[in-house]
């Protein structure tokens, strides 16, 4: 979860606007959030017609003939991943706690300490490319709780260093799929690596979903931007340049919808030609006569 102006990021400027100016981050399910607290329509699609992949991403190896295929081992995630989890969502639809049956993600107790990144909504800044050396040494954790009872987490017996916020990113869990900020857990904590550059990390953990594929696809030219910044603040600036690009996109394709209705190119009362001729040739054709019908004519 988060708060408006963290987020999450895509391929094309073009999306829809849904709306929802809420806090950045996640829906029911972890903490997290962003710098901004202006705009926050909802622009689904994807971010910045940015090439490119994780680095971990690896192309199929021919085999040497002999017909069998070598089975890669799953990466290793070898720094702290953790969650403080106020079980305020339903456990099968739970993120962190799937997570957490697959020995990925280590439940805190409320009072512990964490010294590592925190993606918390509380977070006075959003995550960025120089928190890398925090997460290598210490870790990654998010809050697990819903966006609609952020008012019965006890923050302050949340205890970390180093909160932070996400920027603007775009859900692609079930829930909230298309919908800016509403990250649940898994997409919280995969933002953070990816922004960091733990690509490999980020992979290991939305493997555990289906639709975890998905999240890079419609983020990561959002994704990219943010790793070309080299602190939270230049992290700012370039979320209020991306949604003040994705604002003045969907504004340009209303003024063309606009236009080409003013020009009649949309007129649908008009009856569509093609469905008229079908109708004209099947009343020239006829029903097929039944049998009992040959027959009279027969006779």
């Amino acid at each position: 979860m988060g708060k408006k102006g963290s987020g999450s990021a895509s391929t094309s400027t073009s999306s829809h606007r849904g709306g929802k100016r809420g806090r950045g981050g996640g829906h029911r399910g972890a903490a997290r959030g962003g710098g901004h607290r202006g705009r926050g329509r909802e622009y689904g699609g994807r971010g910045g017609e940015i090439d490119g992949r994780p680095e971990s991403a690896v192309d199929a190896v021919d085999n040497d003939g002999d017909g069998s295929e070598e089975s890669t081992a799953p990466v290793t995630i070898d720094v702290p991943v953790a969650m403080w989890d106020f079980d305020h969502c339903d456990p099968k639809r739970c993120s962190g706690k799937k997570l957490s049956r697959q020995g990925l993600i280590k439940e805190l107790k409320v009072g512990s300490r964490f010294k590592g990144i925190v993606v918390s909504p509380k977070g006075k800044m959003p995550i960025s490319p120089a928190d890398r050396e925090i997460i290598l040494n210490s870790g990654l954790a998010v809050v697990e709780c819903s966006w609609a009872r952020l008012d019965d987490v006890p923050f302050n017996k949340i205890a970390s260093p180093h909160e932070r916020l996400l920027p603007y990113l775009t859900a692609t869990n079930p829930v909230n799929y298309g919908k800016p900020w509403r990250l649940n857990c898994v997409e919280a904590l995969a933002a953070a690596f990816y922004i960091c550059g733990f690509d490999s990390y980020a992979e290991r953990l939305l493997s555990v979903f289906g639709w975890g594929g998905s999240f890079w696809d419609v983020n990561k030219g959002y994704i990219e931007r943010y790793r070309t910044c080299k602190s939270s603040e230049e992290v700012v600036q370039m979320q209020e340049k991306i949604i003040r690009e994705l604002e003045e996109s969907y504004e340009e394709s209303r003024r063309e919808k606009d236009s080409r209705r003013n020009d009649g190119d949309e007129d649908f009362l008009v009856a569509n030609p093609n469905h008229r001729r079908l109708d004209e040739e099947s009343d020239e054709d006829g029903p097929p006569a039944s049998d009992s019908e040959s027959e009279s004519e027969t006779q």
